[in-house]
């Protein structure tokens, strides 16, 4: 249980946006970025720490979100990397995890002469999965949602690559007034369905009302409670 919590948890902030102004942006994607945040137990209790950045080039953006936790007996330590176009068609994305003693790599490279994204195991086997015109991987998507929803175009339900195939939905919750850090911040709460091979789960997040959608606390609800991950301004 403990494995599955933290996994989802590290999953929850990939695939996650959405805010209905359609004022132009101002924030992302028009600048680098670098967020940190706090992985909480249900008591507030901290048990780790996330970080998400993104780094524009010529033609290309990369995005990394890296994730470490423990509970007594147990660590993860997660790093998922994306590199996308412009226009946020996945080029490549790597997932390196270790729980606790199990360890994992593995990196999709996305071919669109053959329109497929083929995906190898340090150490394993390879596969291929069909791919659109433009396909996305979760950290690319994220930063794509954020940039269409900020310009009042919400994203329909997706396929996003995560190492498997996940099928993302995003449901509009309206406008709340959220705690963070004894302090109030006004926030549009957003419901997301993720849906893939041996996960089907529905978490809420809450998005800054900010030129650059930011992204302030995410909450995974599960049997032992509701863990969450909040931004550290």
């Amino acid at each position: 249980m403990k494995i599955f919590v933290l996994r989802i948890i590290a999953l929850c902030l990939l695939p996650l946006a959405l805010h209905l102004c359609a004022a132009p942006p101002t924030g992302f994607p028009a600048a680098d970025e670098d967020l940190n945040y706090s992985v909480n137990w249900p008591s507030g209790l901290s048990l780790g720490e996330a970080h998400l950045h993104a780094r524009k080039g010529a033609d290309r953006w990369e995005f990394e979100f890296t994730l470490e936790a423990a509970v007594p007996g147990f660590a993860v330590a997660d790093r998922f990397r994306s590199a996308a176009t412009v226009q946020f068609c996945s080029v490549e994305f790597e997932k390196d995890t270790a729980h606790g003693r199990r360890k994992s790599r593995e990196k999709t490279t996305f071919d669109y002469k053959k329109s497929v994204a083929k995906r190898a195991t340090v150490g394993g086997g390879k596969s291929e999965i069909a791919i659109s015109a433009c396909a996305r991987d979760a950290l690319a998507y994220l930063f794509y949602a954020r940039r269409e929803l900020g310009q009042g175009r919400v994203p329909p339900a997706e396929s996003v690559l995560a190492g498997a195939s996940y099928q993302v939905r995003i449901e509009y919750g309206g406008p709340q007034t959220i705690t963070l850090a004894d302090k109030r911040a006004e926030a549009d709460r957003v419901v997301v369905s993720l849906k893939g091979p041996n996960s089907d789960i529905a978490f809420e997040a809450f998005f800054a009302r900010d030129a650059a959608r930011t992204p302030l606390l995410i909450r995974c609800p599960f049997s032992l409670g509701t863990f969450s991950l909040e931004l550290v301004r």
